[in-house]
């Protein structure tokens, strides 16, 4: 089975009117790229759920245009409860891809691709962010002393001593997920069903998030491994009273040094 070819979001190949490459001193247009205006390319696992607004994968979410490509047979329950065992070359394969039309830099969208984090960043030669779990060791240089940060993951039973190796967090970090919950988890691994109840979705998620303060008083800061989860961030936020960062906030990070702000 081919994958489909990379899609842009925002509907177009170019942003801005004159031209689709950099414009250089004495108006001369730069060239060597299939697609302009998005250096981000995210490599995307093949799935039928809904993704919302706030979902990696809905291309409304972003604040500036994003290349897609989908990597065919990376079903979430090959990626999240298999291991993505055999899949690496797939990935890089279609990060590549993303690169030949001009991404810049590569993402994924889901955090258990931490995995393959070191692999795919050698493979590729461009920047690679695989994970929101990277942000763990950043967040927990801004909490006081005797605080740390905590996880809620789509599958704490899946996510290995080797997920967290590959993302730079520490083996204690305290985790918990939403494989007990009536929706969330359901939908998107054990893929049931086309359609998901969003509140079911955002209660499951928050429950996983008070759950993980109940049970360890020192977290400071709760970091969603599950890109699926941004659209459910202020509520976590919001119930637990505590800083929470994900997919989203890696990113916007990510994408500001790709094309830093002109002031001025």
């Amino acid at each position: 089975m081919t994958a489909p070819l990379a899609t842009l979001s925002h509907g177009g190949i170019a942003h801005g009117g004159i031209a689709q490459g950099r414009i250089a001193q004495g108006r001369i247009a730069r060239g060597g790229k299939a697609i302009y205006g998005a250096p981000l390319g995210i490599v995307m696992l093949e799935a039928r759920f809904p993704r919302i607004p706030g979902d990696m994968g809905n291309g409304t979410t972003w604040p500036f245009p994003v290349l897609y490509r989908v990597v065919s047979g990376a079903s979430p329950d090959k990626v999240v409860l298999q291991g993505a065992a055999g899949l690496l070359p797939n990935f890089i394969a279609a990060a590549q891809e993303l690169i030949r039309l001009g991404a810049e830099a590569i993402t994924t969208n889901c955090g258990f691709l931490s995995l393959f984090q070191r692999e795919m960043a050698a493979a590729l030669g461009v920047p690679v962010a695989t994970s929101s779990l990277m942000q763990v060791p950043w967040v927990q240089a801004t909490l006081p002393p005797g605080k740390r940060v905590g996880l809620v993951t789509v599958c704490a039973s899946s996510l290995s001593p080797a997920h967290l190796k590959g993302a730079g967090v520490p083996l204690d970090t305290p985790v918990v997920g939403t494989e007990n919950g009536r929706e969330f988890f359901r939908v998107l691994i054990k893929a049931e069903k086309d359609d998901m109840d969003v509140g079911l979705a955002e209660q499951d998620v928050v429950n996983a998030a008070l759950e993980l303060v109940a049970e360890n008083p020192d977290v400071g800061a709760i970091v969603l491994e599950c890109t699926n989860m941004p659209p459910y961030a202020a509520a976590v936020q919001a119930a637990t009273g505590l800083p929470v960062y994900d997919i989203y906030s890696m990113i916007t990070w990510f994408h500001a040094g790709l094309r830093p702000r002109v002031f001025g």
